[in-house]
């Protein structure tokens, strides 16, 4: 095991939520005839995956890991190195943010610093392009309110944008694109049909582009 990958699954803090989860699902799994792309996200990565899936169609096999745990969490980098067994990926779109709320920004900053660290280790013929993570509000009415966590939720893109400059990793801006649109969230952070079909629209060329890259 890597030194960062011992640090993380030595560190004296585990803060769990009341319910975690984890999603895979990897469509295509018996093929090799096309390259594959690999979605890494919490559930909103989980509304932009069956547009992916489609919008690649023909040039890629899309896999998704949909997980609740923070990045800071010593369990997330062992499911993340569970994924990365699986296959060869060329492009890795990655995002992690709105869970974790126990943990700092300075330990999200470590944490994903770690993650870029063991994706690069693990995958080092992969594309990465970070998602940064999408707004949070409150209603009623229409959920025209920001949610108070909402302010740590660009605190982290900007730490997340920080590190992806400096490792050259482009960034695909969720969060700017969904700000505008509270119209279409069914509750504070999940969108209806308009919302998943406007995030697919962004991260299907986002995808494109950096499987053309390869």
């Amino acid at each position: 095991m890597s030194s960062f990958a011992q640090q993380a699954a030595n560190s004296p803090k585990t803060a769990l939520e009341s319910v975690e989860w984890l999603e895979y699902r990897s469509f295509g799994a018996d093929r090799k005839d096309l390259p594959r792309v690999l979605l890494i996200g919490d559930s909103i990565s989980g509304q932009y995956f069956d547009a992916v899936v489609k919008g690649v169609e023909g040039k890629a096999y899309v896999t998704r890991l949909g997980t609740s745990k923070a990045v800071a969490l010593p369990a997330y980098f062992d499911e993340i190195r569970l994924a990365l067994s699986q296959n060869h990926y060329a492009v890795i779109h990655f995002n992690n943010g709105l869970h974790g709320w126990d943990y700092t920004e300075e330990e999200y900053r470590e944490g994903l610093t770690q993650l870029i660290k063991l994706l690069r280790t693990l995958a080092p013929d992969s594309k990465l392009v970070w998602a940064s993570s999408t707004p949070i509000r409150t209603g009623p009415p229409m959920f025209e309110g920001f949610a108070p966590n909402n302010v740590r939720v660009k605190e982290r893109n900007k730490i997340a944008a920080e590190l992806m400059s400096r490792e050259n990793i482009p960034v695909d801006d969720l969060y700017s694109l969904m700000e505008p649109h509270h119209d279409m969230l069914k509750d504070g952070t999940h969108y209806n049909t308009d919302g998943s079909t406007l995030l697919g629209a962004q991260v299907v060329p986002c995808v494109l582009k950096a499987l053309d890259s390869k």
